[in-house]
C-alpha cells in the first residue's frame, strides 16, 4: 500500500499540494519517462495480453468467444501489473504491491480492478439511460419533423432556433456524461494504492482536474488515433493490421495510459491508511 499525505510533501517524486490541483505536464512526463521501466518490470504481461487477443482476432467469430474469458484475465494481469508500477515510485514498492517478476501475477487485486470497473461500468450504463430517455422527451416535445430528419431534409425539420437549442441541451447531456467518465478513469490506479476496491468516489480524487485528465488521456490516446487512421486509409488490415493492433495497444498505448493515470493519481491522492473510506 502507497502511504498518501494530505498538505505539502512529495511521493517519489510527484509532490502533493493541499489543493491537489493536476499538474498536465509533469503527469505526461512522469508517463513517458516511465515507459521502460513498465516494459522492463511487465514484459511477460504485455505479450501474454497481446499473444491471447492476436489469438481472439484470428480465429472464427463463434470460436473467438472462446478466447473471451482468456482475454480477460490477460488484460487484468497487464493493467494491475502496469498499474502497480505506475502508482509506486520505485521498483520495491511495486513489489510491495504483489508485483511479480515479468509483471505476471492474479489474485485479490486483480479481482479489485474488476469488481471496481464493473461497478463504474454499470454507473454510467445507468447515467447514459437516463440521459438518453431525457434526451428522447425533450427531442419529443420540440415537434420536430421525424420524417424530415430521416430524409436529411434539415430544412424542413423545424424552427433554426429550436435546432440550435437542441443541439445546445445534447451537448451540455453529453458533456456532462464525458465528466463522469473522465473522472472514474483513477479507479484502476486508486483501487491499488488504496488497497481496497474504489470505484465512485474515485470521482472525488479527480475533483477540480477534469480538464488536465481529459487532456492528457488525448495525448496518451494519440496511438489509437494513429492506428485508426492507418486502418481507416487500408494500410493495416486483415491479420497483420490485427497483430499491430494488439501489439501497439498493449506495449504502447495500456503503459502510457497507466503511467498517466498513475502519475495523475499520486499528484491528486488525498487518502490515508488511517482515514479507510468505502467503495
Amino acid at each position: 500500500m502507497i502511504p498518501c499525505y494530505v498538505g505539502g510533501g512529495d511521493m517519489g517524486g510527484v509532490s502533493v499540494s493541499s489543493h491537489r490541483h493536476l499538474r498536465l505536464g509533469e503527469a505526461l512526463s512522469a508517463a513517458f519517462a516511465g515507459l521502460p521501466r513498465a516494459w522492463r518490470d511487465s514484459w511477460g504481461a504485455i505479450l501474454l495480453a497481446a499473444a491471447v487477443w492476436s489469438a481472439a482476432g484470428l480465429t472464427q467469430r463463434a470460436v473467438s468467444l472462446i478466447w473471451f474469458p482468456f482475454g480477460l484475465i490477460a488484460t487484468l494481469i497487464l493493467v494491475g501489473a502496469l498499474t502497480r508500477i505506475a502508482v509506486s515510485p520505485d521498483p520495491a514498492a511495486a513489489k510491495r504491491l504483489g508485483l511479480r517478476p515479468a509483471g505476471l501475477q492474479f489474485g485479490r487485486p486483480e479481482l479489485r480492478l474488476l469488481g471496481a470497473a464493473l461497478l463504474c461500468a454499470v454507473f454510467m450504463a445507468m447515467i447514459l439511460s437516463v440521459v438518453a430517455l431525457l434526451l428522447l422527451a425533450v427531442f419529443g416535445m420540440a415537434g420536430l419533423d421525424a420524417e424530415a430528419i430521416n430524409q436529411r431534409n434539415w430544412a424542413a425539420v423545424g424552427p433554426a432556433w429550436k435546432l440550435v437549442l437542441l443541439a445546445g441541451v445534447t451537448g451540455f447531456a453529453l458533456y456532462g456524461v464525458l465528466v463522469m467518465a473522465v473522472r472514474l478513469s483513477l479507479s484502476a490506479p486508486a483501487t491499488l494504492g488504496r488497497g481496497h476496491m474504489v470505484s465512485l468516489n474515485s470521482m472525488g480524487i479527480a475533483q477540480g482536474s477534469f480538464w488536465p485528465l481529459l487532456g492528457g488521456l488525448i495525448v496518451v490516446g494519440l496511438p489509437k488515433v494513429v492506428l485508426a487512421v492507418l486502418t481507416g486509409w487500408g494500410l493495416l488490415s486483415g491479420v497483420t493490421g490485427w497483430v499491430v493492433w494488439a501489439l501497439v495497444l498493449c506495449g504502447l498505448e495500456a503503459p502510457l495510459t497507466t503511467g498517466f493515470l498513475g502519475a495523475a493519481y499520486r499528484q491528486l491522492e488525498y487518502w490515508t491508511p488511517e482515514a479507510r473510506s468505502g467503495v
